[in-house]
């Protein structure tokens, strides 16, 4: 029997983020038998730090990232582990994310304090807090006379936040929330309604390149969801070709239909009163190349529909 391999997992220190490392710590250990065991190493990241700007306002997508990131490039840690929204379109040089487990439930939850269920039921000029420039969009594209103000923290923050009464309504990912074993607080929003985030509901492992035991790589392989890698390229594919930030409200979604791989992607002005939609189809058997070609083409056809020049948040 091989003697046990230790290998050290960056996350940031929220609950959900201790749940995902643990997670990926555990099925390494799993596959390999137990050779492969994970250490926990936890950060405080930017985003972390902030509890009611706007993510725009402090240096955009990555916030949640970059501390990690660096201890990757370090060799302070061998794995970074992110939920996926959250990873830039563009990685560091020297890293790329190796393994993604099955993907989560990646709809939308909309959470209440007072029983309603819906966004369009809330009354006139409700209060609905939410830091997702997505979420807001969406959320006015339904309901244009909502009053939407920040809503930052972790899962567990929001929610105490809405039960003070600081809001009316907010969203929170319903992987997240299932995860946390929460879900039974939120009510799924329909995609026809709120299309989510690309890669909501994925969870990334990052390490550098060339760095890794080859048992920690094998282990890395069998752990990794071809499904979800699939997804997660075609999703990803669409958000570098728009340069995706978290200044423009986007969101893609690959899904399994009859199937047949489809992927929505759209584009909101926003306050929600414009949105462009591209449709793509794949062959189940499609390579991840052609995944990304596909992201890539619809991206292209959103631009062209908008004239070019993608709307932004400007405050």
């Amino acid at each position: 029997m091989s003697s046990a391999i230790t290998v050290r997992i960056g996350t940031r220190g929220s609950p959900l983020a201790l749940y995902q490392a643990n997670l990926i710590a555990s099925e390494l250990a799993r596959v390999s038998d137990g050779t492969v065991r994970g250490e926990i190493v936890t950060f405080t990241t930017k985003g972390d730090q902030l509890t009611s700007e706007r993510l725009i306002n402090s240096g955009g997508k990555g916030l949640f990232t970059r501390e990690i990131d660096r201890a990757v490039d370090t060799g302070e840690v061998d794995l970074g582990v992110h939920s996926l929204k959250d990873v830039p379109s563009v990685l560091p040089d020297g890293q790329s994310l190796i393994a993604y487990p099955e993907r989560e439930d990646p709809r939308d939850g909309f959470l209440t304090a007072n029983g309603i269920t819906r966004l369009q039921d809330l009354p006139e000029a409700a209060v609905l807090g939410t830091a997702s420039l997505r979420r807001e969009s969406q959320a006015l594209a339904l309901r244009p006379d909502l009053k939407v103000i920040p809503f930052r923290g972790r899962v567990e923050t929001r929610i105490e936040k809405l039960e003070r009464g600081e809001a009316d309504a907010t969203f929170l990912a319903m992987a997240g929330l299932k995860r946390l074993e929460l879900a039974d607080l939120a009510h799924p929003v329909a995609m026809r309604d709120m299309l989510p985030a690309a890669g909501q509901g994925i969870i990334a492992v990052a390490a550098r390149d060339g760095a890794l035991n080859a048992e920690v790589e094998s282990a890395l392989a069998e752990i990794d969801h071809g499904a979800t890698r699939a997804v997660a390229t075609a999703e990803r594919a669409f958000l570098a070709e728009l340069d995706g930030s978290c200044r423009t409200a986007m969101a893609a979604q690959l899904q399994n239909v009859d199937g047949t791989w489809r992927l929505r992607g759209e584009v909101l002005t926003p306050d929600g009163q414009t949105k462009w939609t591209a449709l793509g189809e794949a062959l189940l058997s499609a390579g991840l190349e052609d995944l990304a070609a596909m992201g890539r083409s619809i991206a292209e056809e959103i631009r062209e529909q908008a004239g070019g020049d993608l709307p932004v948040f400007t405050d």
